[in-house]
């Protein structure tokens, strides 16, 4: 008796494997840590961001409510005095020198009495009496109490400046107007930069580039002084485009975005902020910066640890392809056989020989493969006499529905036969077809909650009774919609009295919004309607019902699905519903004869 071939224990090389390959993970953990740091950095360059913007807006915020507190207070206090030879008094004149000389970004107060001539008072190192009054003139007055001016130059050093008016209102009547001037020196300077830099040195270098627009996208603060010299437009960034859409809604937002640069698109990361600096005012604070630069140390970790992968997992392939070549041959056995029953073929067993634990799992695996076939014919059995149930349901519900009224009998099945036959023509495959047969069945089964007095009237129906036949469709879907198994058949029945011009019901869809399973459904259910006798209407034989429903082309129907119904029974694959009736009716006697027959005998 020969000895029985020892087998190797998969322990052994599961261990030297281990051994071998022990490395990557850590390899692997290295880098998941260096992609972890670069998501944390990634995200601390997010928030720096955001946070930047919203601290640049505050300051411009509180710019604009300090010197629109500062009017509106000295507004409300002249009124207050209920005496308009106030304001050109020499107090008044007084405490606008006061104010100057408190606010160093304030470089002129103005005032315009209504009965008198203007007063103000300014800094003649930045503007002179013309600039203010001049500045002050244009400084037109809204419906509100406070209204703020465009930023603008002025002065022979071109600083820009920004107003803020206000009107004096006394005894119900303007007494004067009081406008502020301030300069936007300090204020820009502490959100864009101290230095003027040019543009393209800010892109060259990877610096976030900060700049603030107005309502209308233009640039008011620039590091790049030619940006705000020519009031540049900046909308044709992403950027600035999202902050203009939003408006002031959005407070503040990071959006990744890409921008062109020396004929090149970069992508970068950036933020927007509002500065509110009134009601119905506000600015948008923006900063930018390529994502590339500022993101480069990433780079640079992920380099290096790529390098430092490739040299260990280098050594750990070499080593373990010899150590584990041989373990792997016949679990590749094993794999192959699994593929094989994946793919359907359940014959399909493995034998294994040279290891212990392998020989046990393909006798464990070949038994369970046993089973696996016993059970899918087993299922397959099952399925295909729970489809026969399910389609004979079905089928009793549809004939339900049909045979509460004589005439109408077997115009669900014979709808369902008609459906196929468009969707055969129309390139439909079998899972479709058998979707769309389905629900053809079901089309009608809405009229079980319509009168039988309505369902089975001989005669025409009155405008009122159509209303109420006209909500068959929504009875039905409510019916249908609480079954999951039925989702698929919705369209059908809940659609097909739509019409492409969109006069049909219960939608009103027009064109493309109605589905093809309820297109088709539609030309199926009109054309075998058209062509069975009824107590008030003979059916039309088929050239007449082909050539109507071509007429309701485009109105009520789509024109290929009613070629594809034309093509199908001049291939005689539909046949009108008088000779269906003699069809079926014949069915019917010779059934009964058969059952009688079997009776007697």
């Amino acid at each position: 008796m020969p000895s029985e071939r020892r087998k190797i224990s998969l322990i052994y090389f599961v261990i030297v494997t281990l051994l071998l390959v022990g490395l990557v993970p850590l390899v692997l953990t290295g880098w998941f840590l260096s992609d972890k740091s670069g998501r944390e950095l990634r995200s601390a360059e997010n928030r720096y961001q955001i946070q930047l913007v919203q601290e640049k807006a505050r300051q411009i915020e509180i710019f604009g409510k300090r010197f629109g507190s500062l009017v509106t207070s000295l507004s409300t206090a002249l009124e207050l005095a209920h005496d308009p030879t106030v304001i050109s008094s020499a107090q008044t004149e007084a405490k606008l020198a006061s104010l100057l000389r408190e606010n160093p970004d304030l470089v002129a107060l103005y005032v315009k009495p209504a009965n008198a001539d203007s007063f103000s008072v300014f800094r003649s190192e930045a503007l002179s009496r013309t600039d203010v009054d001049a500045i002050s003139s244009d400084a037109n007055l809204s419906s509100g109490k406070l209204t703020i001016g465009e930023p603008s130059q002025a002065g022979a050093g071109g600083q820009f400046v920004m107003t803020f008016s206000s009107a004096v209102t006394i005894n119900g009547s303007s007494a004067a107007k009081i406008v502020a001037i301030a300069s936007l020196k300090e204020v820009s300077q502490s959100v864009v930069g101290l230095n003027a830099t040019k543009n393209a040195d800010l892109w060259n270098a990877g610096l976030p580039i900060i700049f603030v627009v107005d309502q209308n996208g233009e640039a008011v603060f620039h590091p790049d002084p030619i940006f705000t010299a020519s009031r540049q437009q900046m909308g044709y960034l992403r950027i600035v485009q999202e902050w203009l859409e939003s408006g002031t809604q959005v407070q503040s937002a990071l959006v990744p975005f890409t921008a062109g640069f020396n004929g090149k698109d970069h992508a970068m990361i950036g933020a927007y902020s509002t500065a509110q600096i009134a009601d119905g005012y506000s600015f948008g604070v923006i900063t930018m910066q390529d994502e590339a630069k500022a993101l480069a140390s990433v780079g640079e970790m992920r380099t290096q640890t790529w390098l430092i992968s490739m040299a260990f997992a280098l050594f750990a392939l070499v080593a373990g392809f010899v150590g584990a070549r041989f373990m792997t041959a016949p679990l590749l056995k094993l794999v192959t056989a699994a593929q094989q029953i994946a793919a359907g073929d359940f014959a399909a067993r493995v034998e294994t020989k040279n290891m212990t634990e392998i020989g046990t799992l393909g006798e464990t695996f070949n038994v369970m493969t046993d089973k696996i076939e016993d059970q899918i014919a087993n299922l397959a059995k099952a399925a295909a006499e729970n489809r026969e149930l399910f389609v004979g349901t079905v089928k009793a519900l549809a004939a339900a529905i049909d045979g509460k009224d004589k005439y109408t009998r077997g115009h669900s099945e014979r709808v369902s036969r008609i459906s196929v036959a468009i969707g055969k023509r129309m390139g439909m495959d079998e899972p479709d077809l058998d979707t769309l047969r389905m629900s053809a069945l079901l089309h009608d089964i809405g009229k079980i909650a319509i009168d039988d007095a309505i369902l089975k009237k001989p005669a025409a129906l009155t405008d009122e009774e159509y209303e109420i036949m006209k909500s068959h469709p929504k009875a039905g879907y409510k019916i249908m919609s609480q079954i999951p198994a039925m989702k698929d058949f919705l369209p059908g029945m809940y659609m097909h009295h739509e019409m492409v011009n969109g006069k049909g019901y219960p939608q009103g869809l027009t064109g493309d919004q109605i589905p093809l399973q309820a297109k088709i459904v539609s030309v199926a259910d009109t054309f075998d309607a058209m062509t069975i006798d009824r107590p008030y209407s003979k059916g039309m034989d088929l050239p007449s019902a082909l050539e109507r429903l071509r007429s309701f082309v485009g109105t009520r129907y789509q024109s290929d699905v009613v070629e594809a119904l034309i093509d199908a029974c001049n291939a005689g694959e539909v046949a009108n519903g008088i000779v269906r009736q003699m069809a079926e009716k014949r069915a019917a006697e010779e059934k009964m004869d058969a059952i009688l027959d079997r009776l007697v005998a």
